[in-house]
């Protein structure tokens, strides 16, 4: 669209919101019918440990929104000269699992515990053994369990559990509901129903342990929904929530709420069988749309759902990039005492094209970017730590190669189960996330770090909200057109993308990298242990 037409979409309100609440960074976007961004907003945020939980507060929850609409309205003025007044269709998505139970007048009961937390341990071991199927210490069900197991007093006055994205969408509809990938992270899904698993409802309510509550798990769940549904309509509490200006209409329509890893998925074209994405930031995630189902249950390997009902396969790792953006503060400190003031791209990419002279094997280096505790290596407690011996090669490029070698290698320890173990076979790979702004580096070293070619889409660096988006457009549409076809028709005619394959030689210092970090893994359990918060 010119400026023109987009003025007049705007006008006759023919654009769609997607907003995600990320880790770091909660996001809006507005996009027109043909999918184009024309407007957004953004807040940064921060996870907060408090009394042994990682959480963030409901209050600032609002705090981000208000502010992301606020600037992405401020962003249709000043280039469009106009109000937004109307909104065809809202979607919000955030990250994924996590555990936010209400009362019967809707009050927060215990502080939102999200996806970093590993405090399940023994509900998640009890649950898929009474379900033959993994149960993620991350996923709400398991959070529930373990509250009761811990005789919580909070328990007995549940009324409703979601998570970040169906909080959020109760507010603005009203409707207690969830996408069902979104769903697929509280309590396991039947592909066949598309609902929760029913045989498993029954199980969990016949536990010694669940049944002296008077609630009942069926009803304290959110409704699922698949993409394309209509979730509910805007109020006029939620417009007034969502803008504090008093402009913005009710009525948009609005979409099924998602998780992160749905909207990875439509932000990457990635919800057909065979198809894959990978998402990285402060977590990282890889998504396997399978085929067929995986020969055993893997406690690292869980079954969620693309937003259109098909199972994934999904490796989820909760560390990534947060120690690189520790490090690159330190640089960009070191470089403001020296009078120099670097943008965060520069200072990325200066740090990261360092890495490209680094020796293939990072020098003998080790690093474990445990901001938090990690499943897939069974740590506890993360402490990010560095390690090298007298013979190592300490240099600039070994130390930031090092750090990217790091940042992959929880994902590709549980990448190999699936490779290696089930074959599983993608026709194409795409990666997305904030590490990739800097073109190539990164793509290439996870490329290599898991032996796979690796695509990039130029959407690689803001997928998510703008996925949101596009679900909240395929909502308000309407059409007979399923997922699939919706997003290879109409959304994803003209893709522009880069794939690079894995080097060789660096393929096999990575994996001189990846047995020196497997073999200092007590190491980082022990700084765990012994250092406390």
């Amino acid at each position: 669209m010119n400026l023109v037409e987009t003025a007049q979409a705007i006008k006759t309100g023919k654009v769609s919101l997607g907003i995600e609440l990320g880790s770091t960074r909660i996001k809006a976007v507005l996009i027109t019918d043909d999918f184009n961004t024309i407007a957004s907003g953004s807040y940064v945020w921060e996870n907060q440990f408090v009394d042994g939980t990682w959480t963030y507060a409901l209050e600032d929850v609002w705090t981000g929104i208000q502010q992301s609409y606020t600037q992405l309205a401020a962003d249709v003025r000043s280039k469009y000269h106009m109000s937004l007044k109307h909104i065809n269709a809202i979607g919000i998505s955030a990250m994924m699992h996590g555990y936010l139970a209400f009362d019967q007048q809707a009050k927060l009961l215990v502080p939102f515990r999200t996806w970093r937390n590993n405090i399940t341990g023994q509900a998640a071991d009890e649950l898929t053994e009474l379900f033959d199927f993994n149960m993620p210490q991350r996923w709400s069900i398991a959070h529930l369990y373990q509250a009761i197991l811990n005789n919580e007093a909070h328990v007995k006055q549940v009324d409703f559990i979601t998570t970040l994205a169906g909080y959020v969408t109760w507010k603005l509809s009203g409707e207690k509901v969830l996408g069902i990938g979104d769903a697929s992270g509280v309590f396991p899904i039947d592909e066949t129903t598309d609902t929760y698993n029913q045989t498993m409802l029954t199980k969990f309510s016949q536990l010694d342990k669940v049944k002296p509550y008077s609630w009942d798990i069926r009803h304290i769940l959110p409704r699922v929904l698949p993409a394309g549904a209509i979730a509910g309509k805007l109020t006029a509490a939620g417009a007034s929530l969502l803008d504090q200006s008093g402009t913005l209409d009710a009525g948009s329509v609005i979409a099924p709420p998602e998780g992160d890893a749905g909207t990875g998925m439509v932000g990457t074209n990635s919800v057909r069988k065979r198809t894959g994405n990978i998402s990285v930031g402060t977590s990282a995630f890889s998504m396997n749309v399978l085929d067929k189902p995986l020969s055993k249950v893997y406690r690292d390997i869980d079954i969620v759902m693309t937003p259109d009902g098909s199972p994934v396969a999904m490796v989820h790792v909760n560390n990534c990039s947060s120690d690189i953006n520790a490090w690159a503060t330190i640089f960009r400190e070191f470089a403001a005492r020296l009078g120099m003031e670097l943008k965060p791209d520069r200072l990325y990419e200066t740090l990261f094209l360092e890495s490209t002279r680094a020796d293939a094997d990072a020098g003998g280096l080790a690093n474990y970017s445990y901001q938090s505790g990690e499943n897939i290596t069974k740590i506890q407690a993360g402490r990010p730590l560095f390690v090298r011996t007298p013979n190592s090669k300490f240099s600039l490029p070994n130390f930031m190669l090092t750090q990217l070698y790091a940042a992959f290698a929880p994902l590709q320890l549980g990448m190999d189960i699936l490779v290696n173990e089930e074959h599983v076979q993608t026709d194409v790979m795409i990666a997305q996330g904030g590490l990739f702004r800097t073109p190539v580096i990164g793509q290439q070293v996870l490329a290599n770090a898991l032996n796979i070619p690796i695509t990039v889409m130029s959407t690689a660096g803001e997928g998510g909200p703008w996925g949101m988006a596009v679900l909240a457009n395929f909502a308000c549409r309407q059409t007979a057109m399923n997922l699939e076809d919706f997003l290879d028709q109409e959304v994803f005619k003209e893709p522009e993308s880069m794939t690079l394959s894995p080097e060789p030689e660096r393929v096999a210092g990575y994996r001189e990298f990846i047995q020196r970090y497997q073999a200092g893994l007590p190491v980082e359990a022990a700084a765990g242990q012994a250092i406390k918060y």
